[in-house]
């Protein structure tokens, strides 16, 4: 018989961020990644988005384990909220486990999971599937692409990566390996999507360092802030290497740049200078021009540690006219607001922002898709993580180099692709979805909860309080109306008297019709009231009855 694999997204397509993939060969799964997703605009109270791993749930022993490619936030960021239902091991390289525990220690979880710490080249036993860790480059130390070994076929799944002949810390991408894998025959490649509509490749992490030096000249005799992300090591690496050639000081601030930076430093992914690294408590000892600090916040996050400083809410840190602020990262889609406004906030208090040329990307260009695909000659295409014109910009690449498009595959989140050496096809969906995380609470807030949110903020919110006596049931006195967000009450008693009388003619004349069923009596409340409320205003605040018995 036929040996056949599936490859079922339950996130992390059509989407920037909550990439997760699972593999099913027989009567085994392994899944790749675990991630979250940062709330839209409407997504309003919403802390993170994370996938729904119903399916997973479901199929909770067929699991063999949960590996990950590195340790970017929409790749593990759904592990402490999820692993306690999948109930598997975790698998990751050194700095990505890393990450991983202490996101587990934030929640209390470090003792109830298992975490095997794997290297490059090695090979997990899971069941029939073999999984194998490759070497690439991404904007993260110790990201690896996943080679699952099945009795299908070998799939490949590059995780995020680009490639980095010149990478600041470790070793370039294993592109040997790739070639090696494509020699032996990979039924499939599934590939990050991200830059796929850029020509050309990605620059390499040390041309940042040479951008940083000429800014550090230019700015030689003001004190430089640089706002970067905290997982990029390799860049944290070459602002340390920059201030120490130029005789500064490095204060490091924001709790998740600190954590990582001591991570890094524990596990030698970083070298801190000696005599550089200092607390921001000494920040008077030391003039403005030997210092630096390198700080989160480069994607206008109101609680970074930037947007802190930006705002004087940081006690011993504060803008003064003459700073320098590098902005070492380009926005991610759907921050470019909050960025500008930061950067307006900046540049109001007399600093010099700088937010160009001193970034490059982590994933790959078209070029460097281009060399993937050719090492692996896979036979079906598969692009992964982006949204859909990314996805459809690799598919186009895949034709130009040949392979056929009836195997080049755009997959939708819960599709599931079934493959063999003889064919490939959509079998049917799987249930996925998001479960909104709010303060503690996961998927316990959903789309009506968040309709309501977005009607109350855009609207406003009215209450009819109607007191009704315990025994007879009767209405005692008038109603009050109570408003929040909806007009301003002290300059609008015609309104409000109004809106009084149109809830006092509705109660009579469910008194007139003996109508007793509270439920019929707020259902009229609400109509009547809001369609008053529309034609008196063209509003539609929330309309909210409420009864009380005395």
């Amino acid at each position: 018989m036929e040996e056949k694999i599936k490859i079922i997204p339950l996130g992390g397509l059509g989407q920037i961020g909550m990439n997760i993939t699972a593999f099913e060969c027989g009567n085994e799964i392994v899944v790749i990644d675990c991630g979250l997703a940062f709330p839209e605009d409407d997504m309003l109270g919403i802390d993170l988005v994370i996938p729904d791993i119903s399916y997973l749930k479901e199929n909770k022993k067929k699991l063999k384990g949960l590996f990950i490619t590195h340790g970017h936030e929409d790749h593990i960021g759904a592990i402490p909220y999820v692993i306690k239902d999948l109930g598997v091991p975790v698998y990751a390289t050194k700095m990505t486990m890393a990450l991983i525990e202490n996101k587990l220690k934030e929640h209390a979880l470090e003792d109830e999971v298992e975490r095997r710490v794997v290297s490059y080249g090695d090979i997990v036993n899971a069941g029939k599937m073999k999984v194998e860790f490759i070497k690439t480059n991404h904007s993260i130390s110790d990201a690896a692409a996943i080679a699952i070994h099945s009795p299908a076929g070998i799939i490949l799944h590059t995780g995020d990566f680009k490639i980095d002949y010149t990478p600041v810390i470790g070793e370039p991408i294993d592109l040997q390996r790739f070639a090696v894998l494509g020699r032996q025959g990979v039924l499939a490649l599934l590939c990050d999507s991200t830059n796929a509509e850029r020509p050309g490749f990605t620059s390499s992490e040390r041309t940042v360092g040479k951008a940083l030096e000429g800014i550090f000249n230019d700015n030689s005799d003001s004190r430089i802030y640089v706002a970067t992300f905290a997982s990029n090591i390799d860049r944290v690496q070459q602002i340390m290497n920059e201030a120490k050639k130029h005789g500064r000081k490095v204060i490091v601030q924001g709790r998740s740049m600190v954590n990582i930076v001591e991570a890094a430093s524990e596990l030698g992914y970083l070298e801190v200078p000696e005599n550089t690294l200092i607390g921001v408590e000494e920040v008077s000892r030391y003039p403005d021009e030997q210092l630096v600090i390198i700080t989160t916040g480069s994607q206008g996050e109101t609680m970074a540690a930037l947007n802190r400083i930006a705002n004087s809410r940081n006690k011993r840190l504060q803008i003064k006219h003459g700073d320098t602020v590098i902005f070492s990262s380009n926005p991610i889609p759907g921050n470019e607001k909050a960025v500008s406004k930061v950067i307006n906030e900046l540049t109001q208090q007399g600093a010099n922002v700088i937010y160009q040329d001193a970034h490059v990307s982590g994933h790959a260009c078209e070029e460097e898709i281009k060399l993937i695909y050719t090492l692996v000659k896979p036979k079906y295409a598969i692009p992964v993580h982006g949204e859909y014109r990314h996805l459809k910009a690799q598919s186009n690449l895949a034709q130009s180099l040949g392979i056929d498009k009836k195997n080049i595959f755009i997959l939708e989140v819960g599709d599931t692709l079934t493959l063999s050496n003889k064919e490939a096809k959509k079998t049917n969906k799987v249930k996925t979805g998001a479960l909104f995380v709010d303060g503690l609470g996961v998927g316990d807030v959903g789309n009506v909860v968040l309709r309501d949110r977005q009607i109350l903020a855009e609207n406003g919110m009215v209450m009819v309080i109607v007191a009704m006596d315990e025994e007879s049931g009767l209405r005692l006195g008038e109603p009050e109306i109570i408003t929040r967000g909806f007009i301003y009450v002290k300059e609008s008693d015609s309104v409000m008297l109004a809106m009084k009388d149109v809830v006092s003619e509705t109660l009579k004349n469910l008194e007139d019709r003996n109508v007793k069923d509270w439920s019929k009596c707020k259902s009229d409340i609400r109509d009547d009231l809001g369609s008053f409320i529309w034609q008196k205003m063209k509003r539609r605040p929330m309309v909210l009855p409420i009864f009380i018995e005395v």
